[in-house]
């Protein structure tokens, strides 16, 4: 029920929750691995179920699906994308740790980045559901509350997670958004290009 508790308390009481996850001991893999994959699905199947079963439309109210092979294979490919991006994350703000003065010794300072990446994408897997309708506004406007509330996490969680004071987390906290912002449209664009590319789509028009 870990995965759950931090789930729902990163949340409810980010503080709260911040201070509990500094004080766990486990190894960054295990922070990794009990959570995204299993969260990374939500944004994943979300999305199959919209494109698939939904559809999209435009101007002229015709619905447009794509077929579930083609569907399945741009949500395979979303889905490593989605943990590649977490990790890599994680693996930046473990890098530039040392360089803001995070003074835990070098397996605590890999936990607490790979944990802050992990733990701030919460909020935009849990929105990933709104791909159920595959409006892009709807989506777009969902997308754009969670990646805010996120930013927040990041700028909060930094000085407790990684025990520095606030002067020096909130530039920390800045290039950590800023390396996520980069990560989120490689991730995003990387996916639909390669899927284009290499798979090419396969629509239905309803």
């Amino acid at each position: 029920m870990a995965i759950l508790e931090h789930t729902l308390g990163i949340m409810i009481h980010p503080d709260r929750e911040w201070r509990a996850i500094r004080s766990e001991r486990h190894s960054f893999i295990q922070v990794f691995v009990s959570h995204v994959p299993i969260l990374a699905l939500i944004p994943v199947i979300s999305s199959f179920i919209g494109v698939s079963q939904v559809g999209w439309s435009f101007g002229d109210g015709t619905a447009t699906k794509l077929t579930p092979i083609s569907a399945l294979s741009l949500c395979a490919i979303t889905y490593f994308a989605l943990l590649a991006g977490v990790y890599i994350l994680g693996e930046f703000i473990n890098w530039m740790a040392a360089t803001y003065g995070v003074r835990d010794d070098a397996e605590k300072r890999h936990y607490e980045g790979t944990a802050l990446a992990v733990y701030v994408t919460i909020p935009i897997f849990l929105a990933g559901i709104i791909q159920l309708y595959p409006s892009i506004y709807l989506n777009a406007l969902a997308l754009c509350i969670a990646g805010a509330y996120s930013v927040y996490l990041i700028y909060e969680g930094i000085p407790i997670l990684m025990n520095i004071p606030k002067e020096r987390a909130f530039m920390y906290a800045t290039s950590v958004v800023t390396v996520a912002l980069v990560i989120a449209v490689v991730v995003r664009v990387g996916s639909v290009l390669l899927w284009s590319l290499a798979v090419s789509p396969i629509y239905i028009d309803a």
